[in-house]
């Protein structure tokens, strides 16, 4: 069954009664083309009008849609001939990420990605994708072959966050966290980092130190989730919406601040209408930046990546 989101009801009940109508005609004979046409048109514009002025929540709702494309179903769609890797050879293996080589417009790659599931047994084996440090010791892993075999990373960013058990923190999840961002920073290969559904706190950044970081346009990308906030704001879990407004984590409010490179678009009414359509708005948007990536010599690459994250969070009293 699929999801639908409280925002969406008019328009899911507009549809509802123009297939009732298209039934009806079918059935009985009589002609209702002229009403279903109208109504046709009256759903077009109030899509356009609510899937264009979504508020910051509504974004938070559609990133964390059941039916929203995975990791896995973009590899499938964008590159070739894909080998998953499997375990960080100090634990285990962590089906919270997924790793391996593929190739990307006949040249070889390594694409790296937090996996959720769609359902709920899917859901528990991937952890609702939320990594153990073996996961990110896998993706580590796997970014050090890449730079030894000169092949361009691409990751792809959907969590809400690393899991947070005492099992992880055993093992050293703030460690494993924190080593990848040391070493993604210094990586000599080009580095592509893509927010496709929800960017959460740590465990989204130990995957996004990359050269140019891109997100869809129904994505997030926080320090912690609007629930999270509003417990330590209001002490009220229940008031995420309001948090939402306030902390800035649409791929709008991060453009704008000059934290991502590029938004990808998305199909109306969210990246699980079309993953065909999706795929291909990514693959326009990656291929612009491996081009330009390719074209810088190891100094240039690591002094760019560099001063991309001295520039976030500049202040300067001219903005005062």
């Amino acid at each position: 069954m699929n999801q639908i989101l409280d925002f969406e009801k008019p328009i899911i009940d507009l549809r509802d009664k123009i297939t009732e109508l298209k039934k009806i005609s079918t059935e009985s004979e009589i002609d209702l083309t002229n009403e279903v046409k109208e109504l046709e048109k009256k759903l077009n514009i109030l899509e356009e009008d609510v899937y264009s002025n979504l508020k910051p929540w509504n974004r938070v709702q559609m990133a964390r849609h059941q039916q929203r494309p995975t990791t896995l179903d973009y590899i499938s769609e964008i590159f070739t001939d894909f080998i998953e890797f499997h375990g960080d050879r100090y634990y285990g293996d962590d089906e919270a990420i997924v790793s391996g080589i593929a190739f990307y417009n006949d040249e070889p790659i390594t694409v790296i990605g937090h996996q959720r599931g769609k359902a709920t047994k899917e859901n528990i084996k991937r952890n609702f994708g939320m990594p153990h440090p073996e996961g990110y010791r896998k993706a580590i892993r796997h970014m050090k072959q890449a730079e030894k075999f000169d092949r361009p990373i691409v990751c792809f960013i959907d969590t809400k966050g690393a899991y947070p058990g005492k099992q992880a923190e055993e093992r050293g999840q703030s460690e494993a966290i924190a080593y990848n961002l040391l070493e993604m920073a210094g990586l000599e290969v080009p580095i592509v980092c893509i927010v496709i559904g929800e960017g959460g706190s740590g465990g989204a950044l130990a995957l996004g130190v990359g050269d140019h970081i891109h997100m869809l346009e129904n994505s997030t990308y926080s320090v912690i989730s609007p629930e999270g906030a509003a417990s330590i704001l209001w002490k009220d879990p229940a008031l995420a919406e309001k948090a939402a407004e306030s902390m800035k984590i649409t791929s709008y409010d991060l453009k704008e601040f000059g934290v991502i490179d590029e938004i990808i678009p998305e199909p109306k009414g969210g990246a699980h209408r079309s993953l065909e359509e999706q795929a291909k708005n990514i693959d326009k948007v990656l291929t612009a930046s491996l081009k330009e990536l390719n074209q810088y010599n190891v100094t240039d690459l690591l002094e760019n990546r560099w001063l991309k994250y001295k520039r976030i969070g500049e202040f300067s009293e001219e903005t005062l």
